[in-house]
């Protein structure tokens, strides 16, 4: 490890969730995915990754879903802060936190981890425009088009796509949704948007592109050795 680290001072550190996503994926997707992401990261730049921290801030839900298991933003924070004290002290210079999940406290608490010294930069892999790619939606929702693709094409085992069922909110709703200011709405079965839309073909064509934009946008830049 600290040759490696003497070599390229970067961490990739994956952050996944224990939310559900409709009868149809498991509640991890959000993990799986970004999973997968980190691991092909990883092996192409010969750059560490750390284990996944697998719990995230899950959003407010109207009834309950089984296996659910979130923490709070503050939690989710200081538990990042402890790790990158821990990692910096070793010699890590740079951080690179990947997430699938774009809840706005999950993110906070992502953005806002602090270092002595160390780059933190947070990755939501969703923040990208998938508007060409899909049929149904114009952005990604929840355990919908976006998700299901990805995970039919990175772990298709766990899907089954019998049990998709869709499930549209207004704009406005989806993104007082995301903010934390709506619970998910307890008429859904978990999941927003239009999984049975979902196709592997989709999923590689959206993977390829979160890959190539984080590849372009964070690992081919040079880095941090300050």
């Amino acid at each position: 490890m600290a040759a490696t680290l003497a070599a390229d001072p970067r961490l990739i550190v994956p952050v996944g969730t224990c939310e559900q996503h409709g009868p149809h994926l498991p509640l991890g997707g959000d993990t799986l995915i970004v999973e997968r992401l980190a691991d092909d990261l990883s092996a192409e730049f010969r750059v560490l990754r750390a284990p996944t921290v697998e719990y995230g801030v899950n959003v407010p839900t109207a009834r309950v879903f089984a296996g659910n298991a979130g923490v709070r933003r503050k939690t989710l924070h200081r538990a990042l802060n402890d790790l990158a004290a821990a990692w910096e002290s070793e010699g890590v210079r740079e951080f690179i936190l990947l997430t699938a999940h774009d809840g706005d406290s999950h993110l906070e608490a992502l953005e806002t981890v602090i270092t002595t010294a160390a780059r933190v930069r947070a990755v939501n892999v969703f923040g990208l425009d998938f508007r060409d790619l899909l049929e149904g939606q114009l952005e990604p929702m929840h355990g919908d088009e976006v998700d299901t693709s990805l995970l039919l094409y990175v772990a298709p085992e766990f899907v089954q796509m019998s049990l998709a069922q869709d499930y549209m909110m207004a704009d406005e709703a989806v993104r007082r949704y995301r903010r934390g200011w709506l619970e998910v709405p307890a008429g859904s079965p978990g999941s927003i948007g239009r999984p049975t839309l979902a196709s592997a073909e989709k999923g590689q064509r959206i993977y390829a592109r979160i890959r190539d934009r984080v590849r372009e946008r964070i690992f081919l830049a040079p880095a941090s050795r300050s």
